[in-house]
């Protein structure tokens, strides 16, 4: 900026100083994905709700409620819509021209809030020109309307009808949502993170926290054998091995046969049933074997990381030393062990791993980190994300931030350095940026560290004492599956303890509010997700559907416009054919969180005060040169 003219530098600043006076773009908040592509897919394309609202806004008094669902549905999926209006009818020349019509209405009315520039720049390039001319049709004369309409009657003679209206619909979706927030858990469970992913890639504005299942894929990628060993381990317990296999092109050949040689039949280790398809008898066979191999795998790597670790302080989680005679001894009583699978354990150095789990581990490990897909997927969430955000008043952060029973910040000591509170976060992303940078690096505190973010006590990502997967595999007594929360998720909600949290952080409005994820909501037992007098918002409320049945509802999205924040309650999507067919949406309830009494502006957000600043600038600079703004 330093080299415009006089000039220029007025009509810059005129320009941002307009541009601070525009509503706030609306922001989406989503957590907790869990690989769970089509309802993700759905609320991304409805705007939780946005698009419907506007549509019913511009024509509840001239529609159907029939048609007003059908033109939304038309605006989610424009091309499957078309061609299912299409099967049940013959479309006539009218339906085409009075769609483009409300179409435009609505894409008029989605991007008011925006500059002529930003509009411009999203236009596709193909009808860039044409769009410009009919998105800005603010002369309604009789000889300029028959120009528009007959712009509208040549695209459809030209049979370019559909193309326009699928133009339309998401140039609608983009202007609807200006800003995207995933709060982490895009991964485990459900059986498309990487179609998630594939959407992420594209999408227009967006940031992720991370969660602490995304930060064991990262793991992985960055070299921790322990964190691949947990990403094989639940990819074959939720029979999603195809994942794998199809989507990132990991051979598992090797694993298949180690585990088909060694490990028998296991009732405790078949897969869960996969909400989306039902394995084959094979499918099923070997993801049972595989993940009695990882489990073994990963308790072996993970006793070897603790060892070399004492700083995590995690020695009570070394088990394997602690087996005699199939019993294992915690805090002085012996439980017996059932569905073991210890066929690979040398019990002299129970912590070892045999020279076939040496060569396995070594083998998935270099094809994780020379996936292409997965290298590209891993560098977008690395980019992208972070543990934590402070944008526009709100923190957010997928899991917790580690606080003793009294409320303060737990303290933990790493390399004879103390952390705490926002520096114990900002210490843990360092090291995730610098295991990521060196993934040659496989053994080093980094890379380890990231591990432990996976389940250390102290972890912002896990928040409890200690993960039981070993005794949920081994033990029946259910009192030793108990993981301990941190007092984070008592205490959140408690107004001073969520004040003195987002303080800091630096976040000292009467208007901010921390947005958490990470622990679903069980709406069904009556658990509210807005906690401390609306200081805490918790927007995990159960996309995946493992967790339906503890939650009562399909999940949680949060929108925060201009007028204030609304939290909406979803129930269970079906699947997108159904919802194409009978234009069923997955909104159910909204919830006021918080509104504004005067409307909020882009001067009043982050980028907000990025643009003061550089106004600020500009004007010192014009000031210099010898001019005023004004």
């Amino acid at each position: 900026m330093s080299n415009l003219h006089s000039n220029e530098l007025i009509a810059e600043i005129i320009n941002l100083e307009a541009i601070l006076n525009l509503p706030k773009g609306t922001e989406h908040f989503i957590s907790d994905l869990h690989g769970e592509f089509a309802a993700f897919n759905h609320i991304l394309r409805n705007g939780s709700g946005s698009i419907r609202d506007k549509v019913s806004t511009l024509f509840s008094q001239e529609l159907s409620q029939d048609k007003i669902d059908e033109l939304c549905f038309l605006i989610y999926y424009p091309e499957a819509k078309i061609q299912s209006l299409k099967k049940a009818q013959s479309l006539p020349q009218n339906w085409w021209f009075e769609t483009i019509e409300q179409l435009l209405i609505i894409v008029r009315f989605a991007s008011s809030k925006y500059t002529r520039s930003k509009v411009r720049k999203a236009l596709p390039q193909t009808y860039a020109y044409i769009l410009e001319e009919l998105i800005y049709q603010y002369d309604e004369t009789t000889d300029k309307k028959a120009y528009y309409r007959q712009i509208i009657q040549k695209i459809i003679e030209l049979g370019e009808a559909e193309r326009f209206i699928a133009d339309l619909s998401y140039l609608t979706q983009r202007f609807v949502i200006d800003h995207l927030h995933v709060i982490g858990d895009i991964y485990d469970r459900g059986p498309h993170p990487d179609k998630i992913m594939d959407s992420l890639l594209d999408y227009h504005s967006l940031d992720i926290q991370w969660g602490n299942h995304d930060i064991i894929w990262l793991g992985a990628v960055s070299g921790s054998k322990a964190c691949l060993a947990n990403v094989l381990r639940i990819c074959a317990r939720y029979g999603n091995l195809d994942l794998l296999e199809e989507a990132y092109g990991i051979d598992l050949q090797l694993l298949k046969s180690f585990s088909r040689k060694i490990y028998q039949e296991n009732k405790d280790f078949f897969p869960k049933k996969n909400p989306y398809r039902e394995l084959t008898t094979l499918e099923s066979t070997d993801a049972m074997k595989i993940q009695q191999a990882m489990a073994m795998i990963q308790e072996k790597l993970e006793g070897q990381l603790i060892q070399r670790r004492p700083e995590f302080q995690m020695d009570h989680r070394l088990l394997l030393d602690k087996i005699h005679e199939n019993q294992l001894m915690i805090d002085g009583q012996a439980y017996q062990l059932v569905n073991t699978c210890f066929q690979t354990v040398d019990w002299k150095q129970p912590c070892q791993l045999s020279a076939e789990e040496e060569l396995v581990i070594s083998d998935l490990l270099e094809q994780f980190q020379n996936s292409p897909k997965l290298k590209q997927h891993m560098t977008f969430l690395m980019e992208k994300g972070a543990l934590y955000l402070s944008y526009n008043h709100n923190l957010l952060i997928h899991g917790c931030i580690p606080l003793n029973d009294d409320g303060s910040f737990q303290e933990i000591s790493f390399n004879k350095n103390k952390y705490a509170g926002k520096a114990l976060l900002d210490f843990f992303e360092t090291n995730i940026q610098q295991a990521f940078s060196k993934p040659w690096l496989t053994e080093d505190f980094s890379t380890d560290l990231v591990w432990y973010l996976w389940c250390g006590e102290r972890s912002s990502l896990f928040g409890k004492k200690a993960m039981k997967t070993f005794e949920r595999y081994f033990i029946e007594e259910c009192q030793t599956h108990v993981e301990e929360k941190n007092a984070y998720y008592s205490l959140r909600n408690d107004p001073q303890v969520c004040q003195n949290i987002l303080k800091a952080f630096g976040l000292n409005e009467p208007d901010s509010h921390i947005i958490n994820g990470h622990t679903p909501v069980k709406q069904i037992k009556g658990e509210s997700p807005i906690k401390a007098d609306g200081k805490m918002i918790v927007i995990d409320g159960g996309f995946s559907k493992a967790y339906q049945k503890v939650t009562g509802i399909g999940g949680y999205t949060l929108l925060y416009n201009s007028f204030g924040m609304q939290l909406a309650a979803h129930k269970p999507f079906s699947d997108q054919e159904t919802a194409i067919e009978k234009n069923d949406d997955i909104i159910s309830t909204r919830q006021i969180v918080d509104r504004k009494i005067e409307r909020l502006k882009v001067k009043d957000t982050t980028i907000g005060h990025t643009l003061i600043k550089e106004t600020q600038q500009l004007n010192n600079q014009l000031k210099h040169s010898g001019q005023s703004a004004f």
